[in-house]
């Protein structure tokens, strides 16, 4: 079964660069105590999704951002923990674009990258 990326329930281009972090959170009680061992108290583990698309058209670029631009969005993924796809609900970091070239025949935009960080809810 080869990975997809849909977001909000559209299925998009696959990016050039996809990364998965998992980062576990502790409570505030969490840390050293008077031996110098460490407890912890565990309140979640969230993901990060952090991806870069190669070249984009306007409308491939636009189609993702649309999808991204609400509060909150589900993502469906390829996930390394589960060894299949999963699907979580995400927030979008900062986007950033760079521009790569402009076409005058087709008055179109073309893009360089688009990168973005989803961080799961």
């Amino acid at each position: 079964m080869s990975a997809i990326l849909q977001i909000d329930g559209v299925t998009v281009k696959f990016p050039k660069e996809f990364s998965v972090n998992v980062e576990t959170i502790d409570a505030d009680s969490s840390g050293r105590n008077a031996n110098g061992e460490m407890v912890r108290d565990v309140i979640a583990q969230k993901t990060k999704l952090t991806m870069k698309w190669g070249p984009l058209s306007d409308s491939e670029v636009s189609e993702i951002l649309q999808r991204i631009n609400n509060p909150f969005f589900v993502v469906i993924y390829p996930d390394p923990q589960l060894g299949r796809q999963r699907s979580k609900t995400f927030y979008a970091g900062a986007s950033t674009m760079p521009s790569y070239s402009w076409n005058e025949k087709f008055k179109a935009m073309k893009w360089q990258e688009l990168s973005v960080n989803m961080i799961e809810k």
